[in-house]
């Protein structure tokens, strides 16, 4: 475990350099994980230290094929199965597993990995995003807006709320006996409209509570994304 937050220590001293050099680009990381993967703590932690840098939008995605061991995790969800198995089609995967991290829904590596995480943040982080994505929110309303962006392939746009942490004890399945803390759990998945980039986006929905907020832009049937923003 040393080694690891070692690693990943070292990893944020690289991204920041990059983040830089990317003029704060965000970069979208969504993980794939389960309260029943033995496997998954150390990206789970990962994700965590990812989540704190300013230019990492960090989206943990808890699926529910584990379920069947012992332990049915809280956070699951059917739908965040649902995409990761489209993400594997995409991809070109037989077969999907955790802990699994998807960076800017282009690449997808190992997310206990630190190095190959790393490499791939950094390089996302380097290349950018094609559009820029403001969000404002006033009270109840939420106003999403983007430039037009000649040449963007058909897109959903994507309204997404996370609880930014919370423990949990887990007394059966592959973590049995321990007290797990995980983050940026995503509560809310919605699919809120499409775009095109012919004409400026402009779009404003109703939003409660105090949740973060992140919005994506992505290119239809589990493509690269084009954008993203986020509240906190």
């Amino acid at each position: 475990m040393n080694r690891l937050l070692a690693l990943v220590t070292a990893m944020f001293v690289g991204m920041a350099a990059t983040a830089s050099q990317a003029q704060d680009t965000p970069v979208v990381v969504e993980l794939f994980t389960s309260q029943g993967c033995s496997s998954c703590p150390p990206a789970d932690e990962m994700l965590a230290r990812l989540g704190q840098r300013d230019n990492v939008i960090a989206l943990a995605l808890h699926v529910d094929y584990w379920d069947y061991i012992g332990w049915k995790d809280k956070f699951a969800h059917a739908a965040f199965t649902k995409r990761q198995k489209g993400y594997a089609r995409s991809f070109g995967n037989r077969s999907i597993y955790t802990p699994q991290m998807v960076v800017n829904g282009a690449a997808d590596v190992v997310g206990n990995r630190p190095m190959d995480v790393t490499d791939a943040v950094q390089a996302h982080a380097a290349k950018g995003l094609p559009v820029k994505l403001t969000l404002k929110r006033s009270g109840d309303r939420l106003t999403i807006t983007a430039p037009a962006a000649s040449g963007l392939s058909d897109a959903d746009v994507i309204l997404v709320r996370y609880t930014p942490s919370a423990n949990v004890q887990i007394p059966r399945g592959e973590n049995a006996g321990k007290t797990l803390t995980y983050s940026h759990i995503v509560t809310e998945w919605s699919d809120i409209g499409d775009w095109n980039g012919r004409a400026p986006l402009s779009s404003s929905v109703p939003v409660s509570g105090n949740a973060p907020i992140v919005v994506l832009v992505q290119k239809k049937d589990y493509g690269p994304i084009f954008a993203a923003a986020r509240l906190r």
